[in-house]
């Protein structure tokens, strides 16, 4: 019924047209110097906070061992909207203030951080330990052994997961319009709030973020080929 009216109601076409076409690059600029940079940022930060937790669930240093569980168990325990309103409003009753922005960065860096940490966790236990007793064999210390022959070859086995923690990601960053920052949805809502086209909106940046997000399937998908050929061989 909604689309039948849009294409058999000429001035209602036209005005949707309009208001698809002037939010279009307000909503571009949103992504570009919000949505992406958080997005990247974010994992980066998450991605290091995810290897050393990782290896300090593998660490013999039991104090070491039980921080990491701790930190892994809550954000993975708890919704990222409510870390996010923490760290954002909640934080600031201890006089402790951030702006929206590194608030958001903060809250999506320690959950990658979380997350990450167990898949790049995995991928160190998946090699053989004929790999460590190799490096030690030859001399190597355990920071040389895991820098020249563990982490690189862990890093081929996380990378598919870790991509598709990525993508997860850029579509997670619309949570960040709770906490003021101004990224691709929060601009969708302020438009939709002065002409009530709630869906025409909403469906145009579901629109935006399918598309930024499709060719990173590909790539991933791209990646995934690439080192099963290279797993075979």
């Amino acid at each position: 019924m909604f689309l039948s009216n849009i294409f058999t109601d000429p001035d209602l076409l036209e005005r949707y047209t309009e208001i698809a076409q002037s939010s279009l690059l307000p909503l571009l600029k949103g992504a570009f110097f919000n949505t992406i940079p958080l997005s990247i940022i974010s994992f980066i930060i998450g991605l290091i906070i995810a290897i050393f937790t990782a290896l300090a669930r593998m660490s013999d240093i039991k104090v070491l061992q039980y921080i990491a569980r701790i930190y892994v168990s809550i954000f993975r325990g708890t919704p990222l909207l409510v870390q996010l309103f923490i760290i954002f409003y909640g934080l600031p009753n201890l006089n402790i203030i951030i702006d929206p922005f590194p608030a958001a960065v903060i809250g999506f860096s320690l959950s990658v951080g979380a997350y990450g940490s167990e898949i790049v966790r995995a991928a160190i236990l998946s090699i053989p330990k004929g790999q460590w007793e190799a490096g030690y064999s030859i001399g190597m210390s355990y920071s040389q052994n895991l820098k020249r022959i563990i982490l690189p070859q862990a890093a081929r086995v996380s990378l598919p997961p870790l991509s598709n923690t990525f993508i997860s990601l850029i579509k997670d960053t619309s949570l960040a319009s709770m906490i003021l920052v101004v990224e691709m949805f929060r601009v969708a809502q302020q438009i939709a709030s002065t002409n009530y086209e709630f869906l025409l909106l909403y469906s145009e940046v579901a629109l935006l973020y399918w598309i930024i997000c499709f060719p990173l399937t590909i790539i991933q998908q791209h990646i995934e080929e690439r080192l099963s050929k290279h797993l075979e061989k």
